[in-house]
């Protein structure tokens, strides 16, 4: 595999996607963030001292999204056709669960993009309830899917995929 990034000398440089073709491009990432049981049902109960926690992160998540390639040095900016952030609680009391998908039609993907948006959503519920539980893991943020490109269709199959 060829690590694009770099220049023939090793050195840091953006990728050229002046010739690729534009196409629709999708990308779906998830993470998840987990606390106490205690705090779970008051962020599922929106009994958050500090407000909307679930209307704030996903707010942010869709703004960080928007902003990637001001965050990441490498990354292109990119006309964003949509974004969602969706945010559900899983079965076992203590996990919330956020998605992200992102679309555009451009010639380069939208991976960063949905990534951000999970990571920076997971920030601003740790943030909403870190008063209510200090020992709130972010984990398992990864890419679920995303289409598109001369790559064509990536899905995440599991473990070490």
């Amino acid at each position: 595999m060829k690590a694009t990034h770099f220049d023939q000398k090793g050195r840091v440089k953006m990728v050229d996607v002046g010739l690729k073709k534009i196409t629709e491009r999708v990308a779906i990432a998830r993470g998840e963030i987990r606390m106490s049981p205690a705090a779970f049902k008051v962020l599922q109960e929106n009994r958050v001292e500090k407000g909307e926690a679930l209307a704030v992160a996903k707010t942010a998540g869709i703004v960080a999204a928007k902003r990637t390639a001001e965050l990441i040095p490498l990354c292109h900016s990119l006309p964003i056709d949509s974004i969602d952030v969706r945010i559900q609680f899983l079965k076992d009391g203590r996990t919330v669960q956020i998605e992200s998908q992102v679309k555009t039609q451009a010639k380069t993907g939208v991976e960063m993009e949905a990534l951000t948006g999970v990571v920076v959503a997971s920030l601003t519920l740790y943030d909403m309830c870190k008063a209510l539980d200090k020992g709130i893991v972010i984990q398992n943020i990864h890419l679920i899917k995303k289409t598109g490109g001369k790559s064509g269709t990536y899905t995440w199959g599991g473990k070490g995929s």
